[in-house]
């Protein structure tokens, strides 16, 4: 997981607010009928029909053209669009045009009583959000310079409305990850010196409250919680809980459709993975939307290696080979799937007597491999043994 200034941004905090103003009557998001284009932007928006979820906002932006609430929104859109493969900065130059719009109409607003929370809520979630892609680009100076815009504006807000399951989200992640980050992250440890210290216990109790309480952040607080539980946790049983939860509600989110594919790996349903992962490998051969080659290295991997456990060699060595193919298209050359997809390649080639094609397989997993990595030393140990 990524240099988590993530933990600053306030996602659909800015949405759920107005349901806990002290004085609603005076904010935009007050408005239901506002909540409801909103919400089904959103539901648009998760079950990747971004055209949809754009004409939602753009509608918005025409009858509010100065406030920030539908700059937001687009920029939410774009990120979206970012997540199926996080290192693709195409994306990039739209998400922070729509991110500064937001933050350049509502600081006008922190000078107004009656606009301050909600102009700090959105300078909060845009600041925020810019400060994750700045880490996604391991760009620290300024992801750590955006959280704390963001952190500043969430200290804005605070003061002025109670922690609502909603507001609690942003709460979680900044008690989980601003603990996590210096654990992780050894030399991001000076930069966490001037944040205030979180509590990882807590933060995870409040993001299973946000999870199961909350009304906008609930499925942003899902994911979360179910990465959290897999990766750190290795709980990969409530993690597909949530997973197949939301496959299920949006069945088209290609990311959803990845966790749900993988934590079935993980706890071994294979029954249930097998169908699913070649439905994924096929949306990705069909070309649909946000489907491509890191979900597909997975799926593809997870398959190779179920194939090849029931000895079904020749299946194994294609979806392994596939595997392999997604982490070239890529240039996915250390991770782990396209280097244990090499593994799998030289063992079968090993187990049907082509010792020439094992040992280039092999080889191949120690020329992209770092020397210290599991993959590596698999490698050196199965060639030590056919001496070579």
């Amino acid at each position: 997981m990524r240099f988590i200034i993530v933990l600053l941004f306030i996602t659909w905090s800015t949405l759920a607010w107005a349901t806990s103003a002290t004085d609603s009557t005076k904010l935009l998001l007050a408005d239901l009928r506002v909540q409801i284009d909103a919400t089904a932007a959103i539901n648009a928006m998760y079950n990747f029909d971004f055209d949809e979820s754009e004409r939602l906002y753009r509608e918005l932006r025409f009858r509010y053209p100065n406030h920030p609430l539908s700059y937001f929104l687009s920029g939410l859109n774009t990120w979206w669009q970012i997540m199926p493969n996080e290192e693709d900065d195409r994306y990039d130059a739209k998400f922070l045009f729509y991110m500064d719009q937001t933050i350049q109409i509502a600081e006008p607003m922190l000078e107004s009583p009656d606009t301050r929370t909600e102009a700090a809520f959105f300078l909060a979630a845009a600041y925020g959000f810019k400060g994750r892609l700045y880490s996604n680009r391991s760009l620290w100076t300024k992801a750590a310079s955006a959280g704390k815009s963001a952190l500043d504006n969430i200290e804005i807000s605070k003061k002025e409305s109670y922690l609502s399951p909603e507001l609690l989200f942003g709460e979680a992640l900044y008690n989980f990850y601003s603990v996590w980050i210096p654990e992780n992250y050894g030399f991001l440890k000076p930069i966490m010196m001037f944040f205030p210290k979180g509590d990882k216990e807590l933060g995870l109790k409040q993001l299973k409250e946000v999870s199961s309480f909350a009304f906008y952040t609930r499925i942003e607080g899902q994911v979360f919680l179910m990465r959290i539980l897999a990766s750190e946790y290795s709980n990969y049983t409530e993690a597909l809980r949530i997973a197949r939860y939301l496959h299920n509600t949006y069945p088209n989110n290609p990311i959803f459709h990845r966790y749900y594919v993988r934590y079935l790996y993980s706890t071994h349903q294979y029954t249930e993975m097998e169908p699913q992962a070649k439905q994924l490998l096929a949306r990705i051969d069909s070309s649909i939307l946000g489907y491509e080659a890191t979900s597909g290295r997975y799926a593809a991997f997870f398959l190779g290696q179920m194939y090849e456990t029931r000895k079904t060699l020749e299946e194994a060595k294609f979806y392994y080979k596939r595997a392999v193919a997604f982490g070239e298209e890529n240039e996915a050359y250390e991770t782990g799937y396209f280097l244990y997809s090499l593994l799998g390649l030289g063992r079968i080639a090993d187990e049907e007597g082509d010792k020439r094609t094992s040992k280039e397989y092999l080889k191949k997993i120690k020329k992209y491999a770092k020397r210290k990595s599991p993959a590596h030393k698999a490698a050196r140990e199965y060639l030590k043994k056919k001496g070579d």
